[in-house]
């Protein structure tokens, strides 16, 4: 049998990509990866010996230039433009994946609703079976949590009934959405659909994130799957450079936004607000390219390492809180401070806060004296203690559940 495993998305969405097909491999199963081309997410897939059929392009400049068109547009223009980037990148990755599946049984995709519906697309032109995935629980309809909200698209004000609030949700996917994928099948000869939502998702999902940190309340609006984080084992030493700091003298904070474009005065006030506190610090640049205010050596600046090894060795992880990063921390028993800036970002820096292995920052940008108050929480002993006692609990299987959970159903059909 043979899978393709469909994502366009940063780091976060392709790592565990890599897992999932480097477990299925280990049973036999030939993986495919689609996702974007670039160097890094190249290298990635190459140490986990898996495949990759490129997207339809490198992720990290196009990004920064959806990134660039959104700031500049008025929010009456950001849902006309979210349908535009919706209906270039079904159309683009149509043709990806296109190529991409050829000689594959099914596919399963991750990442981006529009290169999600691109999947499903060719999955049901090419007669394939087709799952979703997702790593955060609250992307799919519940009646424990709200839909998220898109610009110009508020939820209704004042309401509170969930279940209503994803009926709403429909309409507004198939606003954003419905013309992206509508049109692509047409251009496939294929009729339309009304609920492009649930044409996307499917039923069952595939949702893995540990139970521990995200944990899946049952829901009658659709069936979830859950197996765990999808975690690629990292066996890479540390830079030297690196380890020389760290047994220079205590463990160090670490800062880092991953692939998220904050304000390089998020790092400064970061290291800022540690240094007061007469810490040292570990600044990793990212796609926001964050450097040092000086060359004190009471911090380092890093560029990508093996966050596995890394997060044991530090005082506390400061980031965005991003899926990957949240259970690699918490695997590592480090205490988290989480400044969230999108997406499900608010989501794990809650779930931190309520497990009590870590702090919520409140909004996106932090001053000192905000910053400041969340360390105090991340930094107190009793936190520690807690994120020790977690650490235990985190699943470190759920490449392997996901994997079997694949061969078995979409094996069943399998050609």
């Amino acid at each position: 049998m043979r899978i393709l495993l469909s994502t366009y998305g940063s780091r976060g969405d392709v790592e565990p990509l890599a897992a999932l097909g480097a477990a299925l491999q280990a049973h036999g199963v030939e993986a495919r990866v689609s996702a974007p081309g670039d160097a890094e997410f190249a290298a990635l897939l190459e140490r986990a010996g898996v495949s990759l059929a490129p997207a339809f392009a490198p992720v990290r400049e196009w990004a920064k230039e959806m990134v660039k068109r959104s700031r500049s547009a008025s929010p009456e223009d950001r849902a006309r433009l979210i349908s535009g980037q919706a209906a270039e990148i079904a159309a683009r990755q149509c043709e990806a994946l296109s190529a991409a599946a050829e000689g594959c049984d099914a596919v399963v995709a991750f990442g981006l609703f529009p290169s999600c519906a691109a999947a499903r697309l060719v999955a049901e032109q090419r007669g394939m079976r087709y799952m979703l995935g997702t790593f955060c629980p609250i992307w799919l309809p519940s009646q424990h949590n709200r839909p998220h909200e898109y610009p110009s698209h508020p939820l209704p004000a004042g309401a509170t009934d969930n279940r209503l609030l994803w009926e709403t949700d429909i309409r507004t996917k198939n606003a954003l959405f419905g013309e992206a994928v509508n049109g692509q099948r047409a251009l496939l000869g294929l009729p339309p659909v009304e609920n492009v939502r649930d044409y996307v998702y499917g039923n069952p999902v595939l949702l893995a994130c540990d139970p521990v940190l995200g944990p899946w309340l049952p829901s009658d609006l659709i069936d979830a799957v859950q197996t765990g984080a999808l975690i690629l084992p990292d066996e890479r030493p540390l830079p030297d450079r690196l380890n020389a700091f760290l047994d220079a003298g205590p463990p160090p904070v670490y800062i880092g936004f991953g692939s998220i474009s904050v304000a390089s005065e998020a790092g400064r006030t970061a290291i800022g607000t540690i240094r007061a506190r007469g810490l040292r610090a570990v600044l990793a640049r990212g796609w926001a390219g964050l450097g040092l205010v000086d060359d004190g050596d009471d911090c380092l600046e890093i560029g990508e390492v093996n966050q596995q090894a890394l997060f044991g060795r530090v005082a506390a992880v400061v980031h965005h809180g991003g899926a990957g990063t949240t259970v690699a921390a918490a695997r590592a028993g480090a205490p988290q401070l989480i400044v969230p800036q999108i997406g499900d970002q608010p989501y794990w820096a809650k779930r931190a806060a309520e497990l009590g292995i870590g702090a919520a920052h409140d909004g996106p940008m932090p001053t000192t004296e905000s910053l400041s108050a969340t360390l105090d929480v991340a930094l107190a002993p009793e936190t520690r203690a807690r994120a020790a006692a977690v650490a235990g609990k985190i699943r470190a299987d759920g490449a392997e559940v996901a994997a079997r959970l694949l061969i078995e159903l979409l094996g069943q059909s399998s050609r």
